[in-house]
Parts: C-alpha cells; sequence; structure tokens
C-alpha cells in the first residue's frame, strides 16, 4: 500500500487500516479540514513565488512522506534496551513494561530501572507473582507511583485473564489497568504491528510544526491525533510510530532544531515560514504554588526511625513515608509555627526543629518541609513500624522521603545510634547506604 505524502493523505480523504472512524474525523473537522488545505496551499507556493512542482521533481509540492522518514529512521534509529532489533520480532512484555516506565520520565532516567525489573523479573509470570510491596521497593525514585501498582495489576489480570498473552490491539489494551489512549496505541503498534496513531510529546512537537499548527497547547493536542493517523503506513506501523519519537528526540527538538539533517525539512510548514523556534506555541503557565508542612522523626531509644505507609490511592501511593503535617498553602510563619507543629504531632513532646528544609517539586505544586525530631515515649503505641537507618536500603521510600532522611541523618547530634556490631571506628553516625534506586 503507498504511503501518501504528509498533508496530501489527510487532505484526500485516505482511508488509513486503523479505520474509517479516525480517518473521517480528520476529514469531518472543520479545523482539521481548514488546516490541511492551508498546508497544501502553502506547500504548493514554491519559494520564489511560483506555483506547481519544485525544481526537484522526484519530490511532491507537499514534502516528504512516512517512506523518507522510515528510511531515515532504518539509518539513525536510537539503540534502546527495550527495543527489538531490525528485522526481529518486538516482545510485547518489554514494549510494555518500558511504555509504563516512559510516560512522563526520560529515556535517560527509565534506562537502569528497565534492567533492573528485568533482572528481578524477566517475564510477565514473574512479575505478576511479585507482591506489591517488591515492586514498589524496585520503582522508587522512579515518580508518579500509581504507575507502579497498575503494572503490579496489570500483570495479574494479563497472568490470569488472558493466559499471559497481551490483546493485540489497542481497544483491548486500554481495558488493562494503568493503560490509557496513548500507552495503548504505542503497544499495539510497536508490539503487534496494528496501524494505529501514537502520539506522545515527541509526535506533538513534530506535527505541530509539520503543519504550522498556531493553536496554543495544550489546545491543540485535539488536532494531532487526526493529523498523524492518515500517515500511518500499514506495513510498518510500529517503526513508523518510533521513527516519529526519534525524529522529535534527537533532530526536531524543543529548542534550536536540527532542521538542515531533518528528512521532513522540505515539507515542513514550520521550517518554510521560519516557525520553528515559535513552535508548537504553548499557553503560559501558571505560577505552581508552595505547600509547606511538618516531618516527625520519631526515634525509639534504639535507633530506629517510624515510617508509614500512604494510602494506596493519591499522591505517592502505597509508599513509605515518614509522619508529617498536611501539605498546606500557607506562610513559613504559620506552616512552621510551634502551634502548628503540636497540632500535627504523632504525640505529646519535646520537639526539636533540625536545621535545613527539604525541597521538592510535584506536578503541581513545590513543597517545603521542615523536619523536628523527638524520642516516643516507651508506652506510646504508634501507627506504623520502627525501622533502622541501615535498613532504609531498597525500602520503597520516593525521593521526597529520601530527601528529608539525607536531611535528617546529615544534622548534628546522635539522632540514632549504629547497631553495636556495625559501630565505626571514625565515631559518630554512619554513612547511609544510598538506597538502591537512587544510585540508579
Amino acid at each position: 500500500m503507498r504511503s501518501l505524502p504528509v498533508g496530501e493523505a489527510a487532505l484526500m480523504g485516505y482511508v488509513a487500516p486503523i479505520g474509517q472512524s479516525a480517518c473521517t474525523t480528520a476529514i469531518d473537522n472543520p479545523t482539521n479540514l481548514v488546516r490541511v488545505a492551508q498546508y497544501r496551499q502553502a506547500r504548493c507556493q514554491n519559494v520564489d513565488g511560483t506555483w506547481g512542482m519544485t525544481d526537484n521533481s522526484s519530490k511532491t509540492p507537499f514534502g516528504p512522506g512516512a517512506d523518507t522518514l522510515l528510511s531515515w529512521y532504518d539509518a539513525h534509529r536510537r539503540d534502546l534496551p527495550w527495543r527489538a532489533a531490525p528485522g526481529q520480532p518486538a516482545d510485547p512484555y518489554r514494549v510494555w513494561l518500558s511504555e509504563i516506565m516512559l510516560q512522563q520520565t526520560t529515556v535517560k532516567t527509565v534506562g537502569p530501572y528497565f534492567h533492573s525489573f528485568l533482572e528481578c523479573w524477566p517475564t510477565l509470570d514473574d512479575l505478576a507473582a511479585a507482591p506489591l510491596d517488591a515492586v514498589l521497593e524496585a520503582w522508587a525514585g522512579l515518580g508518579y507511583y500509581s504507575r507502579a501498582r497498575n503494572l503490579a495489576a496489570c500483570a495479574k489480570v494479563v497472568a490470569s485473564e488472558h493466559g499471559g498473552r497481551f490483546p493485540q490491539t489497542a481497544a483491548g489494551l486500554r481495558a488493562l489497568p494503568g493503560i490509557g489512549a496513548y500507552t495503548s496505541a504505542a503497544i499495539a503498534a510497536i508490539a503487534f504491528n496494528e496501524a494505529v496513531a501514537v502520539v506522545d510529546g515527541n509526535v506533538e512537537r513534530v506535527t505541530a510544526r509539520v503543519f504550522a499548527i498556531d493553536e496554543p497547547f495544550p489546545l491543540a493536542k485535539k488536532q494531532i491525533p487526526a493529523l498523524v493517523a492518515p500517515l500511518v503506513p500499514a506495513d510498518r506501523p510500529g517503526d513508523f510510530a518510533q521513527a516519529m519519537m526519534d525524529l522529535g528526540a534527537t533532530v526536531c527538538t524543543p529548542k534550536n532544531p536540527s532542521c538542515t539533517i531533518c528528512p521532513w525539512e522540505d515539507g515542513c510548514l514550520a521550517n518554510r515560514q521560519g516557525l520553528t523556534d515559535t513552535l508548537p506555541a504553548k499557553v503560559r503557565k501558571k505560577a505552581k504554588p508552595i505547600r509547606r508542612g511538618v516531618v516527625y522523626w520519631v526515634t525509639d531509644g534504639q535507633g530506629r526511625v517510624l515510617v508509614r505507609r500512604r494510602p494506596e490511592k493519591g499522591l505517592l501511593g502505597g509508599m513509605l513515608e515518614f509522619p508529617s503535617s498536611d501539605w498546606q498553602e500557607a506562610p513559613p510563619e504559620r506552616a512552621f509555627a510551634a502551634s502548628s507543629v503540636r497540632a500535627s504531632a504523632p504525640f505529646s513532646a519535646r520537639w526539636d526543629l533540625l536545621p535545613g528544609l527539604a525541597r521538592h517539586t510535584f506536578t503541581h505544586f513545590h513543597l517545603e518541609l521542615k523536619i523536628v525530631t523527638a524520642e516516643v515515649p516507651k508506652a506510646q503505641r504508634l501507627a506504623g513500624r520502627f525501622l533502622h537507618p541501615d535498613d532504609f536500603e531498597g525500602k520503597a521510600f520516593p525521593t521526597l522521603m529520601k530527601k528529608v532522611a539525607k536531611l535528617a541523618m546529615a544534622a548534628p547530634g546522635p539522632l540514632f545510634e549504629t547497631r553495636p556490631s556495625e559501630r565505626r571506628s571514625e565515631g559518630g553516625p554512619p554513612a547511609t547506604k544510598a538506597p538502591r534506586a537512587a544510585a540508579r
């Protein structure tokens, strides 16, 4: 089947193998129809102002298509640990695992975690049999911890309800825990060669520039899938998806794109109109608010520290934490006041303020935490468990709590005792081992 060039396919109403509905949307949607018409008009006008074919008769006025991109991909594809070698079938388990990890996370960050997971759980059945705590501990430091819970849940569903085999369509995959529109399309295309449009941030940027979409993101997001869908070739949809991602990651980068080496240079309206530095346009983000709170570093007289598990649902769900107050948008003088410390304390005591401030940034807000410490009375019963800092390694602490622990243990004075068999000759508190995930 012929791969139609960029823009031409959408304008002609080409029905890609993904199904009539997606392509009908591309044509019936007035915004997309106008967009493609503008694209054709702009591409038919030559640089010198004349109309018709370009000087190079081997190219249409509409620019390069999927074949050009795939030829570039074959020569310049990234070597990623979850990708199958050229000509080899993709492993659905590896594709799924990598796509879940890559949600809102960079390739560089994911690499070591991906290798570690495969070492622990080489197959989907191995992962399905793993305790949730083990999965959370292996995930610690990767962020967005609901992904880890969904990962474990999805593995169990596929193992128990699908015979250990993933559904082979985007629609079937989307019914699984933790798999949304993008992830289902990516797995279906890469692992099972379903001709679906795969749209991540890289693809959005490439498409916005090729079609010179001036509507700011995220408002423009709704246009992208319908513009990409007609370009997907029936014979290599997975390679096309990965080619688009690689193009955005290595050539059509957010800043200073390398247009002169881009395979779609001649077919890109943003390049033709000198707009590559301004597209995609974005709505100015609101400043993130600052929330503040207090962490209670509770010791038990044996050098152990009180930890507890956060609720399964919500921010940092299911991860370990040190007890803290609510995180509120309050000025420092109120959030860190003695009255606020006492009001949220797990028990009545003299709470000593430790030096420093633990800072962390979440998607929607910045966080600042002060740390106070006290020793729990022997008769006091508290929710949670006591854990020695030497045993922190490998436990499911999120990055925020690792920052808290590092700050607390760096404070002057013996906040905890070293175990007798592990006392250091140089004296003072021992340097704790870096948590496994933090070292990745």
